[in-house]
């Protein structure tokens, strides 16, 4: 299993931007595919976004499409979610998740499909 800890979240303007990191344990985090995802207030963790193991694929949900971009440096065995012109409806805690996976350009997007999960960082976003 792989250690995750994110970082980066914080209080932002509607508008604004903020970019999360994700940093992983472990000598073989490019083995993983990865995901973000992100639960607000008395709603379920749904997913936002992910990109397989070489960083050559990547997958998002409708609502953050052109406004996020999920990215990763396998030298520093970090994955990123830049995040653009922000909405409050964009308010929650962010968590990064990892798959172990022997195919290096697929990724996932369910909850089900990672086995190691962040502590998760708060996002919120005013209006």
């Amino acid at each position: 299993q792989v250690q995750l800890v994110e970082s980066g979240g914080g209080l932002v303007q509607a508008g604004g931007s903020l970019r999360l990191s994700c940093a992983a344990s472990g000598r073989t985090f490019n083995s993983y595919a990865m995901g973000w995802f992100r639960q607000a207030p008395g709603k379920e963790r749904e997913f936002v976004a992910a990109i397989s193991r070489n960083g050559g694929s990547t997958y998002y949900t409708d609502s953050v499409k052109g406004r996020f971009t999920i990215s990763r440096d396998n030298a520093k065995n970090t994955v990123y979610l830049q995040m653009n012109s922000l909405k409050p409806e964009d308010t929650a805690v962010y968590y990064c998740a990892a798959r172990f996976t022997l195919y290096s350009g697929n990724y996932y997007y369910t909850e089900g499909d990672f086995g190691s999960w962040g502590q998760g960082t708060q996002v919120t976003v005013s209006s």
